[in-house]
């Protein structure tokens, strides 16, 4: 049977090839410290009570029919007042749009914005930039970012792609890297964007920025969030932001993500996802709504969730600071934000016990799960080439303990290879 071109030469997510594997090891009682997935194991980090409540009392209540597609009013002048609150950013409620979490979102941002043909710029490694770009039919132009600028694109990194381009995406706190944007970096970044948007044409199409921001609540440290319009008002006519409730409260399962941005590209945004279909539950929309407005509860939550996120990061984290010094070849980078650290293990060339030469991130990626039953995924299910020997890894879905035993079973595979 033939299927249109697009689906033919679709790639598969190579986390969930990673995930795939890991959990046919745990079905066999394999004791795997799973560090793939973007998620939260529910019984170590619960959402918030009273947003579960909620949930419970809005079924009650029959919220069980259809929304409306850009979302529940009350649910839109919430995150109105909550993002005038947090983050001094101020959009009208209409300009509020939404969806089930932030993936129909970007994706609707794509099909708004981008023409077949059409120049995407992004940074790698960055998530699923590459799969969004094949199902809207735009013109990928990656570009590579450096461990010694924590994974995040510089002003002088973009700079040579963006005459012409159609859109540039980025994201901070970044996933995979759980790195962030300095205040300098993202003020010249946003100054390139103004000085390529004044040298169109007028009817020309601008240059937007897609500024996901999903993670922004859960920064650690002396780690700033800044986002473009705060730093440079004249963006807000070109800059989409993508934001929702999935990871600063666990709640990746409730599925309650918003977008707001310039009227006339949420508009459109509106009208692709109404026919799609993509909209929040009507019951998760009322509860989210009212958690929202409760910021005694919402500081209270993150009181809590943050230190111990930020607890398995530093476990991770002085982990590999300490093989490092006892000679292995592994680095880190210092956790700033998000539930990831960005981690080198870099054992090409090595070879192991029954005599295979470890060659790519792959093959990295399958000895550290087969012989220290830690499961990461490689930056190049990001993007970045599988001779970049960089790693995520995802502490949402671990315990503390399992994280503190996997150091030592890692220093143990890497003992054995020669």
């Amino acid at each position: 049977m033939t299927v249109s071109k697009m689906a033919q030469n679709l790639i598969g997510s190579e986390i969930i090839r990673v995930a795939g594997e890991v959990n046919a090891m745990i079905a066999k009682g394999e004791p795997i410290c799973n560090l793939t997935i973007g998620d939260f194991n529910p019984s170590i980090y619960p959402i918030p009570e009273e947003l579960r409540k909620g949930i419970t009392k809005a079924y009650e209540q029959g919220h069980t029919n259809y929304p409306p597609a850009n979302g529940v009013a009350v649910l839109r002048k919430a995150v109105v007042n909550f993002t005038q609150e947090r983050l001094g950013l101020t959009y009208p409620e209409n300009d509020i749009l939404v969806a089930g979490g932030s993936r129909p979102l970007i994706y609707a941002t794509y099909l708004a914005l981008v023409d077949p043909g059409d120049k995407v710029v992004y940074p790698t490694p960055s998530w699923n930039n590459n799969h969004y770009c094949h199902l809207s039919g735009a013109t990928p132009v990656e570009v590579k970012t450096r461990p010694e600028n924590n994974f995040m694109p510089t002003a002088e990194d973009v700079r040579p792609h963006l005459k012409g381009a159609t859109m540039l995406a980025v994201c901070s706190p970044l996933n995979p890297t759980g790195t962030m944007f300095s205040k300098k970096d993202l003020e010249e970044i946003c100054d390139l964007v103004l000085e390529e948007n004044r040298s169109r044409r007028e009817g020309e199409k601008p240059l937007y920025l897609l500024y996901d921001q999903i993670y922004w609540m859960l920064t650690f440290g002396n780690a700033e969030h800044y986002d473009p319009v705060s730093l440079r008002p004249e963006m807000r006519d070109y800059t989409v932001y993508i934001d929702g409730t999935s990871k600063c409260f666990a709640a990746t399962g409730v599925r309650v993500g918003y977008a707001f941005g310039p009227t006339v590209v949420m508009d459109k945004m509106k009208s692709i996802l109404g026919h799609v279909g993509a909209w929040a539950p009507k019951a998760e929309q009322m509860a989210t709504a009212e958690f929202l407005q409760n910021p005694e509860a919402v500081d209270s939550f993150m009181n809590e969730f943050k230190p111990k996120v930020r607890e398995s990061l530093d476990t991770l984290y002085n982990g590999f600071q300490e093989l490092k010094a006892e000679g292995f070849a592994v680095d880190a980078i210092e956790p700033m934000g998000a539930i990831y650290l960005s981690a080198k293990i870099d054992l090409a060339g090595k070879t192991t016990p029954d005599g295979k030469v470890l060659e790519t991130s792959q093959d990295i990626t399958f000895y550290v799960l087969h012989e220290a039953k830690l499961a990461v995924v490689p930056f190049s299910a990001f993007g970045s080439g599988k001779d970049l020997n960089w790693f995520r890894l995802s502490v949402g879905g671990a315990s503390l303990e399992d994280i503190k035993a996997s150091v030592g079973r890692l220093r143990e595979a890497l003992q054995q290879l020669k």
